[in-house]
């Protein structure tokens, strides 16, 4: 698999119930995502994520609408916190941004 391959959003929320609404939302509006276990090295107070191949803004935003705590780009290698950028934009966390929280 190349890494372009495995590039995929994480997107992890507080509880199971903003999880279940997240999907009935996504499957409303024929969005391609999986529901998995939260990966390790990420934290989260619910052990169930979003994971969705490279969403496009829209995505991000609806997401982030319906309670996302936190939102990781995996590229393959690594998982670099995204946040939103004003409402309908996302843009990477440095990583001294990261080590603050």
């Amino acid at each position: 698999m190349s890494e372009k391959d495995s590039t995929a959003y994480f997107f992890l929320f507080h509880t199971i119930h903003d999880v279940l609404k997240a999907e009935s939302r996504l499957k409303s509006e024929g969005r391609l995502f999986e529901l998995v276990p939260v990966p390790r090295i990420l934290s989260s107070d619910c052990g169930v994520c979003i994971t969705s191949p490279t969403p496009s803004d829209d995505i991000v935003s609806l997401l982030f609408s319906l309670n996302v705590d936190r939102c990781f780009l995996f590229s393959g290698k690594e998982f670099v916190q995204i946040v939103p950028d004003g409402q309908t934009s996302v843009r990477e966390k440095q990583p001294e941004e990261m080590e603050k929280e």
